[in-house]
Order: C-alpha cells, then sequence, then structure tokens
C-alpha cells in the first residue's frame, strides 16, 4: 500500500483545533460525530477532563532569555519530534476513509507515532506495510471462546510482532462496554442501525458519502477480513462477546512475557495499580478514562496524573490522554508528571475534516502553541517542566478581584482605575 498524497492546510484555514472540530462537525454524519465527539451517559467525566485543565495557571517568568525550539522527546526508546502521539482510536475509517493509514502516515510525517487500535478499520499488517515508521499497537486482551481464553490475545501479539509494531500498549478500563448513550440514540449501538433519516444525513455531505461507499472502512479489519455494513455489524458483536470482565494482574503479566519490547498499560486512574503494574514490567502507564467514554463520573485524567507520577515517575514513563485541546493543555500534563500526551478527538478532528492533512496540521498546531507557550512562560527545555511551573486556579488572586476588595473594605469606588 502506497503512502496517501496530501498537502498541507493552508495558513488560511482552521488555526485551532476547535476549528477543526467545526469543520468536521459538518464533514461527517451525525451518527459518526456521536461516535466521535460523545462519551458515556451524562458526559460528566467528558467535561471534567477539559476542565481540570482549567484548574492550573502556567506561571511565567521575564526577561529569560530563553525560546523554546527543541521540543523532542523519547517515548518506548523512540525519538519523537514532540511530546504528541496518536491515541488508539477503533473505527477510524469511518470518520475518512484513509482511516488508521493516513492518520499513522501523517503522524511520521511530522516526525511522531500513532498507536493502531485492536479495532482499526485497516488491519495490523496492512497499517505496518504502509508505513516507514515502526509504530505502536494497542491490545485488548480479549477471548474468543472458540479458541480459548487467551488465543485470540496471543494471536494478536504474534502479529504486531511480525509487523514490525514497536511498543504494546494494553488497554485494561474495558471490562465491559461504556453506557455510550448518545452513540446508540443515533444508530450506534450494537448493531448499529440505519435509518433513512441517518442515510439522509450522510448523503448530503458528497465526500463522506463517496469515501464510505468507495472504500467500505467501516469494520474492524482485525476481526474481519472484510468491508462493508455487514462485516461492520459482525465485527462490532464480536467486539461485545469477546470482552473480559474476569481479567486480572496475572492476565497482564502473561502479556508481559509474550511480549519482549516495551510495554504499557493503558486506562490506569489510582496510584496502587500504577505501581502494581510497573512492579509486574511494564514499562510505563497510560493515565486515561477512555475520554469520558467507560465510566462516568470517573476522575478527570489530568486530576489523576500527579499521585501516579508521584508514586511511580522515577520508574516508569507516563503517558496520559483525555480532554487535551491546547499546546498549553498539553504543557501543563508535562508539568505534573507527564513525560508526552496522546491526543484521539482532536487527531480524529482533523482527519474527519481534511483527511490526513488534517491530521498533520492538528498535529503542528499543538507543537507550535506548547513552543509558544514554553517561551512566553520562559522556560525552553522539556525537562525542565515541573510543578513549579503550576499555580493552582483558586490560589490565584487576580488585580481586578484585589482590588474589588480593597473597595469593599474601605467603601471607596474604584471605577475606572483598573489597569
Amino acid at each position: 500500500m502506497t503512502a496517501f498524497s496530501y498537502k498541507l492546510t493552508s495558513r488560511a484555514g482552521p488555526i485551532t483545533v476547535e476549528d477543526y472540530r467545526r469543520l468536521a462537525r459538518r464533514a461527517v454524519p451525525s451518527m459518526v460525530w456521536a461516535y466521535v465527539d460523545s462519551g458515556a451517559e451524562d458526559l460528566g467525566t467528558l467535561r471534567a477532563n477539559r476542565e481540570a485543565f482549567e484548574r492550573w495557571c502556567l506561571r511565567t517568568r521575564v526577561l529569560t532569555g530563553k525560546d523554546a525550539q527543541d521540543l523532542g522527546v523519547e517515548v518506548a526508546g523512540v525519538p519523537l519530534s514532540m511530546p504528541i502521539l496518536l491515541a488508539p482510536t477503533g473505527l477510524t475509517g469511518i470518520s475518512h476513509w484513509t482511516g488508521e493509514v493516513g492518520a499513522a502516515q501523517a503522524a511520521e510525517g511530522q516526525g511522531t507515532r500513532a498507536i493502531l487500535s485492536t479495532a482499526s478499520t485497516y488491519s495490523i499488517e496492512e497499517v505496518g506495510a504502509a508505513t516507514k515508521e515502526d509504530h505502536f499497537f494497542q491490545l485488548y486482551p480479549w477471548a474468543d471462546a472458540t479458541t480459548g481464553a487467551r488465543a485470540l490475545t496471543e494471536s494478536f501479539i504474534d502479529r504486531a510482532k511480525q509487523a514490525g509494531y514497536r511498543a504494546l500498549f494494553v488497554t485494561v478500563d474495558v471490562p465491559i462496554h461504556g453506557n455510550r448513550e448518545s452513540e446508540r440514540k443515533r444508530g450506534m449501538g450494537t448493531p448499529p442501525v440505519l435509518t433513512p433519516a441517518r442515510i439522509a444525513s450522510a448523503a448530503i455531505r458528497p465526500k463522506w458519502w463517496y469515501g464510505f461507499l468507495r472504500y467500505q472502512r467501516m469494520s474492524a479489519r482485525n476481526l474481519v477480513d472484510q468491508g462493508g455494513a455487514r462485516a461492520a455489524v459482525r465485527s462490532v458483536q464480536a467486539q461485545y462477546r469477546w470482552m473480559r470482565p474476569e481479567l486480572v494482574w496475572d492476565d497482564f503479566a502473561w502479556m508481559r512475557a509474550q511480549w519482549d519490547g516495551p510495554i504499557y498499560v493503558k486506562g490506569v486512574l489510582d496510584a496502587e495499580d500504577a505501581a502494581r503494574a510497573i512492579d509486574l514490567g511494564a514499562t510505563g502507564v497510560v493515565v486515561s478514562n477512555h475520554g469520558g467514554r467507560q465510566l462516568d463520573g470517573s476522575v478527570a485524567s489530568l486530576d489523576a496524573l500527579p499521585a501516579i507520577a508521584h508514586r511511580v515517575g522515577g520508574r516508569a514513563e507516563i503517558l496520559l490522554d483525555g480532554g487535551v485541546r491546547r499546546g498549553s493543555d498539553i504543557v501543563k500534563a508535562l508539568c505534573l508528571g507527564a513525560k508526552a500526551v496522546c491526543i484521539g478527538r482532536p487527531y480524529l478532528y482533523g482527519l474527519g475534516a481534511r483527511g490526513p492533512a488534517g491530521v498533520a496540521h492538528v498535529l503542528q498546531i499543538l507543537k507550535e502553541e506548547i513552543a509558544r507557550t514554553m517561551t512566553l512562560m520562559g522556560v525552553d527545555r522539556l525537562e525542565d517542566l515541573d510543578e513549579s511551573w503550576l499555580l493552582p486556579a483558586q490560589a490565584v488572586v487576580r488585580d481586578d478581584d484585589l482590588a474589588g476588595r480593597r473597595a469593599g473594605l474601605s467603601g471607596v469606588s474604584t471605577a475606572g482605575t483598573g489597569g
């Protein structure tokens, strides 16, 4: 499979992740948008992931002579040009027909890597053959009753090895499927349901509709070697059947023994679990609540990060996903102990709106925002970022607040004296 050709988006076009979100909303049908942008139940955790970043202010130092240029970092022994990876996202091909191949090619073109989902619309082998670099593989430790408890998981691990994937990310926060009500209401339940209105929503988006019908990238190709709607239904039904709520730490220890490269546990929110993972041989952990798509009411990823960083930061690599929309968000995560972040929805917005070019541009936007944020803070090296560069937002007294308090105490109006 050859590389998809694309041109980077003009500077006159979208300039923020939110711009891409608006474009993607118009580019894809409502049922696809529900899958990409929504979460579980009342969306509390989805909102909390964003709100957590607002609880921190960035400390700034002036006249430092610092200009952040080198944003390189090493994850899983791989040098990256920026502290950003593409998170594993299932059924990526329904956002744009180039799917995981287009996204991975865009990522490596920007000097970073993608983490391929087990539920990808291009197979492990297809993505491996279509990319120049060794990307990473995300493993759902599913079990097929007909082949034994570990045979299916072992087959995924073996395929990832043979295809040249560098690191394994074991997702542990999906013992059962989260209650994603918005998806179910819009036809993305199990099985997916198409109605005349949903077909019409797709048909009025001719670019999306053409790619969808021509390339048929709607099924989890690691599970069924076919495209099309029927295969998509079978692959989704298989995922539900193969989930394993009975998994325990011994199962992870077995997976560690099967994989001789870097291995991460994805979906950790508790410091004790992080320590247990490292004790069993994990290279690192991904602090994640699955983008608010699993347990609504669980802690925001950023809020869980400090305790985990304090517990295992000196022993393991810590990554974070959930709620990242700005380069300043990434800087805050690095200050609190993450080595890099994984982005899911932001790159899907880029993919849905403009294909691989959109993914590349989203990465460029975030990288530029990181560099600008650090330069304005007065710090030029990623390794210098730590908790000392953050201030709790509730502890920061703004000048106008202080003026108002003084006026309240003295009874003297301060109207017109603001600076």
